[in-house]
């Protein structure tokens, strides 16, 4: 029988996706890592593997990521040099655009306050601004982010974008390369990182970034884990360079018990879910990637590694 072999640290994602493979690909058989019959996989359906868990698999011949990214398969040293693609939903983008709708209400209403206000049981009443007075910037101007920063210019926020190439977007202010990076940066209220990331991007949100945001900003972390530098974070919130952050993405997930970030003053966690595939719409991707190469037929969604998406 075709098997595709489940690789994550997340359990509960595990045996979500073994129902999702028996509703919606029954000809395939998924099995977790330690099942002797993973050793006949020809796909590893992957999120964070644990290190060394792909190496034991000698009959692989390609490795999915079960999201739109790829940089998760870092955490596995072993991941040999093989196909890799990654997951396409048709439902991620407007997820996104609902989350980070959220998160900009959030900041700009000044919710994050009255919530701390609450626990002070204090009554105080934010002021209210135009949306037209919130600089937003978005990091990031792929098919994600530039749908974000046309949705909040549409609501009538201040935009500016910026990515590696040049981009036109409406209503957008847009920047474009290295050198315009800090230009892009000055005066914005509330940063939203959606990048790739890359070995340029790694720590981008660090204490240079930070310096550069208007006095009591915010920040909204959808890209990944490994674009922030969580000690310069801390110190731009103990100082109050930054009034708040809104974390949906870390290098290791599930996110330990003990770290920090749970108990820094400022910091809003929430568990990854500002959008993701539907465990269908994996099962059926990688079940038509099967397909695929058994027939030989290109694979849907490839991935470069080396540019990491």
């Amino acid at each position: 029988m075709n098997t595709v072999a489940l690789m994550s640290r997340d359990t509960l994602l595990l045996k979500q996706m073994q129902e999702a493979f028996a509703r919606c690909a029954p000809q395939l058989s998924a099995v977790l890592a330690d099942d002797p019959r993973a050793a006949t996989a020809q796909i590893a359906a992957c999120w964070f593997p644990l290190p060394d868990s792909l190496a034991a698999l000698p009959n692989l011949q390609v490795i999915h990521s079960v999201a739109a990214g790829i940089d998760h398969l870092e955490h596995d040293p072993s991941c040999p040099d093989l196909p890799v693609c990654r997951v396409v939903d048709p439902g991620h983008r407007q997820g996104m655009t609902e989350y980070v709708r959220w998160a900009v209400i959030h900041f700009h209403r000044g919710f994050d306050q009255v919530l701390e206000q609450q626990r002070q049981q204090h009554w105080e009443r934010p002021l209210q601004r135009p949306a037209r007075e919130f600089r937003i910037g978005v990091m990031g101007l792929g098919s994600l982010g530039s749908a974000i920063a046309q949705d909040l210019a549409s609501a009538g926020y201040e935009v500016r974008g910026w990515a590696r190439s040049k981009k036109d977007l409406p209503g957008v202010q847009t920047f474009a390369g290295t050198g315009a990076f800090h230009p892009f940066l000055d005066g914005v209220e509330l940063l939203i990182n959606l990048l790739p990331l890359t070995h340029e991007t790694r720590g981008i949100l660090n204490r240079q970034t930070f310096e550069h945001l208007a006095n009591g900003a915010a920040l909204v972390n959808v890209g990944r884990g490994g674009h922030l530098n969580i000690e310069d974070l801390r110190q731009a919130l103990a100082r109050g360079k930054l009034r708040g952050a809104l974390l949906d993405v870390f290098e290791q997930e599930p996110l330990p018990a003990d770290h920090p970030l749970w108990k820094t003053p400022g910091v809003t966690i929430t568990p990854h879910m500002a959008s993701a595939a539907s465990h269908d719409c994996i099962a059926d991707q990688i079940a038509e990637n099967f397909r695929r190469l058994n027939a030989g037929e290109p694979l849907l969604n490839s991935a470069d590694r080396l540019l990491g998406y």
